[in-house]
């Protein structure tokens, strides 16, 4: 998940109480584990999978204080350090929607194969060698809008291959597969979420962690789907995105496989032995947690940061309902563009994917900013 690489929008902050967020400190709780963890990472600068902007002084001087007060810390003194060490700011964009838009992502759990099969055929790649990825005010004019480029032999640096490209082997021997899964959508599916749990058939669990993309731009297939009017945009979801695709056809020159390649974005990733219990590892290089990580515009906000998102949607029991949270910006996304935009982590497994995949809603997006910090 990356950076707009032009202006990030406009947007102003406005100053209320804690008063106007309520609820707030009956989550303290649940909410300090994730929140020291980046307190941990920001103190002592830990390296970034997926660089943002560096905290503040003030970041770090209130992340150094949570520490003190340790992971035991009762109730009412995590509530009382949240007010006396930050203030917060509903986050309102100058455009024409003034709210914030949430959507929401899960870890998929899929059977997969260490050897391609007539049943697991479509690859899931290691990052390759000659991939660069740039950082946030590198200048090249030949790769402007990209993200990530190709070292070449001579030392030139290139645009890397796009996703149909990279589908038609222009990695030759560095598409070096991890495993396969059954097909191009449920691999698909693990570069949009940025993660996945490979469950193989000796029972070995293995983690898929983001390790790098292509650098090429995001672009939403569902939107796709809704614009050219294949898909109603009340009937779009996970399950039905994805069974257009399977009955479009995934074969080279089919419907379905030239909608995936509509996105030229390509993900890359690692594998360990799974962690149990353990959530995702986010573009912080931290655990998620289900419900209290989110994905932030890593070209606007430092990871890190308390949230308290405010938005009606179906994140339960698939009915719309109060989703009144204090999470922690520990993760970002290449379509997680502006500073009143939110991805919220959901978890793991197909009922989680079920429920985010139902998330496109507008709601209210607070940051608490250390010190009445102002960026």
């Amino acid at each position: 998940m990356t950076p707009a690489d032009d202006l990030p929008p406009a947007f102003d902050l406005r100053r209320v109480s804690f008063d106007a967020l309520p609820g707030v400190f009956d989550q303290v709780t649940a909410f300090w584990t994730p929140f020291l963890q980046s307190c941990k990472a920001v103190v002592e600068q830990a390296s970034e999978l997926r660089k943002a902007v560096s905290p503040s002084a003030a970041q770090r001087a209130a992340s150094l204080q949570a520490l003190s007060l340790g992971p035991d810390a009762p109730a009412h003194s995590i509530s009382a350090y949240l007010k006396d060490r930050f203030t917060p700011y509903l986050i309102v964009p100058r455009e024409a929607e003034t709210r914030a838009f949430f959507t929401a992502y899960y870890r998929p759990e899929v059977r997969a194969s260490l050897t391609r099969s007539p049943q697991f055929g479509e690859p899931l790649l290691q990052r390759p060698a000659d991939l660069l990825t740039l950082q946030p005010g590198d200048e090249f004019a030949h790769l402007q809008g990209l993200s990530s480029a190709r070292r070449l032999p001579d030392g030139v640096l290139a645009p890397y291959p796009t996703r149909a490209e990279i589908d038609a082997g222009a990695l030759g021997e560095l598409a070096r597969p991890i495993a396969y899964v059954a097909d191009a959508i449920e691999a698909f599916m693990i570069h949009v979420q940025g993660s996945a749990r490979l469950l193989l058939d000796d029972g070995q669990v293995l983690d898929l962690t983001y390790a790098g993309r292509n650098g090429q731009p995001y672009t939403s297939i569902g939107k796709i789907l809704i614009e050219r009017g294949d898909v109603p945009l009340a009937e779009m979801s996970l399950e039905r995105l994805k069974a257009w695709v399977r009955d479009s056809g995934q074969e080279a020159g089919e419907r379905g496989r030239a909608l995936l390649h509509a996105n030229r974005s390509f993900v890359f990733f690692s594998a360990a032995p799974s962690s149990k219990g353990a959530g995702p590892i986010g573009a912080a290089g931290l655990p998620l947690t289900s419900m209290r990580s989110i994905a932030i515009d890593r070209s606007i906000w430092p990871y890190g940061l308390p949230y308290w998102a405010e938005v009606d949607a179906p994140w339960s029991a698939g009915q719309s309902a109060p989703f009144n949270r204090l999470v922690v910006g520990q993760d970002t996304g290449s379509a997680i563009l502006g500073a009143a935009r939110a991805d919220l982590f959901f978890g793991d497994g197909a009922e989680a994917g079920r429920l985010a995949g139902s998330v496109r809603h507008h709601g209210r997006l607070f940051v608490l900013l250390p010190g009445g910090e102002i960026r």
